[in-house]
């Protein structure tokens, strides 16, 4: 299975600002320090995040980001797919004509693997990023 850091630190990062935000914007600087996520790589998530309104930037000496819906609302597919990821367990391309060994035929474990993966999308469009903060026992602040 493939998910990447891209995937896992954006979802990190957006509990941190769901949990810290307290009505004000949250600058990417104190995200960064949280989580130990480089700097530089928060910025590159956030510009995907905010292309899917997810977030939104507030400007100025006190500016930084601002869930730009209600958690409830953010499922955490909503975040994966806003950094491009995708959970993939599979090495082939389900639309190809080639199997998974790269001959005519799906490999024996195919269906299984292709299975997993429907589990694990439709299990992430289930948890909100609110159940995310509730379930580490994180208040919400608005």
């Amino acid at each position: 299975m493939k998910l990447t850091t891209k995937g896992r630190y954006a979802v990190m990062a957006m509990a941190d600002l769901a949990a810290n935000q307290n009505g004000k914007p949250v600058s990417l600087t104190d995200i960064s320090l949280r989580q130990n996520i480089s700097l530089h790589y928060l910025e590159q998530l956030f510009l995907k995040l905010k292309n899917e309104k997810l977030v939104k930037s507030i400007r100025g000496a006190s500016g930084g980001y601002l869930l730009d819906k209600n958690p409830k609302e953010i499922r955490i597919s909503n975040i994966i797919f806003a950094v491009d990821e995708k959970v993939k367990t599979l090495n082939c391309k389900k639309e190809s004509k080639k199997g998974c060994n790269g001959k005519t035929v799906k490999c024996i474990t195919h269906n299984l693997w292709d299975d997993l993966e429907k589990h694990i999308n439709e299990f992430f469009e289930k948890v909100s990023l609110n159940d995310l903060v509730k379930e580490n026992k994180i208040e919400i602040n608005k």
